[in-house]
């Protein structure tokens, strides 16, 4: 006998989950499937309204959070494809979380001032479904994979494997009671005896009839095959060390990794780097969401150049301040509930803007950000300049001091565009060799660039 699901809100985190993570949505429909058919979750939040039971609804729910990569749905969203209120969203996905199916990575908040943020999911698998169907696994915590199957569980598996690659559709409109169906007769008293119940789908399959819905109980192995005793297969059912562990080295680049992917300001971190400066912490035991939890205490930063070092100035004597479990995970919560960390974790990253280095995409950026006007009376301004043998001294005079005169107010863009269109050479005869020097300096970008005169 297996005992009831249900998992308190302390523990619906992918760091507190005692379940293991699914990485693909074929599996975890194959949980979900399960959880509805064996009856061990009942709903207990919502005693007066609500969902009664984990029915076809809550599976077509979780189909949608199954095509999902990452798996970060909005209410609306949800509401959209399932056709379902708001209020019966939230209940259904309050019921995954409760049976162990989903488990929060990152919290949804609604900041003032900011449009609402929605959560981001971990699709796990609960501990139950690996014990009711003899799963062995190797790893640590939500880590786990699937190493292999006791030989009483296949049969199972594969009636969840048919049942997850079916979709569960929204049921049809009831037609009217008053009304007969259509296919009814009269029966001996006056009463309409209807051929088929207007709540299932008569399919004939193997002379019979399938009215049961795919989230039905489901049937499990008979105890002839549990309860005799003697394994059916060669291979251990449950396997203590027997797969591959983590090391320390193991866990410092997992950590790492991890890090690497939540922490905006180290997307372009190196995971063998940061995973030699988080090596102290790791082999203390820390968890991703601690470290996070501890790097929250001081405010976020604006701009990081080198995220491996900035790491290692952040972590300096955090063993020492925080050296037992119990206090980090007091710091965890506290986390989670400060409305600067949520802030922060849903801020876009953007940083400050460079120049790009390429001078022909620095002068489309230019373009593309100036105004059309601006754009137009520079075209305008700009001289037909077909060739250097019919300008007179006076014509090439007045150019020099328009370029000399907007070069001094920081705009190169004339001397640039003669630079194009004509060659160097040439722009070097009509402007000088100096000017079109400094100029093409200027556009480069470079810092040893003065603007005054020589």
């Amino acid at each position: 006998m297996l005992p009831a699901l249900y998992v308190p809100e302390a523990s619906q985190w992918l760091s507190t989950s005692a379940g293991r993570e699914s990485l693909d949505g074929y599996s975890w429909m194959q949980a979900v499937h399960w959880v509805a058919g064996s009856g061990l979750y009942e709903p207990r939040r919502y005693r007066s309204h609500g969902p009664r039971s984990f029915g076809p609804t809550t599976i077509r729910v979780a189909q949608e959070l199954a095509q999902l990569f990452p798996c970060r749905p909005g209410i609306a969203y949800l509401v959209r494809r399932t056709g379902l209120s708001e209020r019966s969203v939230e209940y259904h996905l309050g019921m995954l979380r409760e049976a162990g199916l989903l488990a929060y990575v990152v919290r949804g908040t609604r900041v003032r001032g900011e449009i609402a943020r929605a959560s981001e999911f971990a699709r796990m698998i609960p501990v139950a479904f690996d014990a009711a169907l003899g799963i062995r696994t190797s790893g640590e915590g939500s880590q786990r994979r699937m190493t292999g199957i006791a030989e009483a569980g296949r049969e199972l598996m594969a009636r969840l494997a048919k049942r997850a690659a079916r979709k569960v559709r929204k049921p049809r409109a009831k037609s009217s009671s008053k009304a007969p169906s259509k296919g009814s007769r009269k029966g001996a008293n006056g009463a309409s005896v209807t051929a088929g119940s207007a709540g299932s789908r008569c399919t004939p399959m193997e002379g019979g009839s399938a009215s049961s819905s795919p989230a039905g109980t489901t049937s499990f192995p008979p105890e002839s095959k549990l309860a005799s005793g003697k394994p059916s297969c060669p291979t251990p059912k449950k396997s203590n060390g027997g797969g591959r562990q983590l090391t320390s080295v193991g866990r410092r680049f997992q950590l790492a990794a991890e890090l690497i992917r939540r922490v905006p300001w180290m997307h372009r971190a190196s995971v063998p780097r940061i995973a030699w400066i988080v090596r102290e912490v790791a082999d203390a035991g820390w968890t991703a969401e601690e470290v996070i939890a501890w790097l929250d205490c001081g405010d976020a930063p604006g701009q990081v150049h080198r995220p491996s070092g900035f790491l290692a100035q952040r972590l300096k004597s955090a063993v020492a301040l925080w050296p037992h479990a119990e206090g980090r995970a007091r710091a965890v919560e506290a986390a989670r509930d400060s409305r600067r960390a949520e802030k922060a974790r849903h801020a876009e990253w953007e940083g400050v803007w460079r120049a790009p280095r390429s001078e022909s995409v620095r002068r489309l950026v230019a373009e593309a950000f100036a105004p059309k006007w601006q754009q137009h009376d520079q075209h305008e301004a700009l001289p037909a300049l077909d060739g250097l043998e019919g300008l007179s001294e006076q014509e090439m005079a007045a150019m020099r001091a328009e370029a000399q005169g907007r070069f001094m107010s920081g705009d190169t863009s004339l001397i640039k565009v003669a630079v194009d269109s004509m060659g160097r050479a040439s722009a070097e005869r009509i402007y000088g060799a100096d000017l079109v020097q400094r100029a093409l300096k200027l556009a480069s970008g470079s810092s040893l660039m003065a603007l005054g005169r020589r």
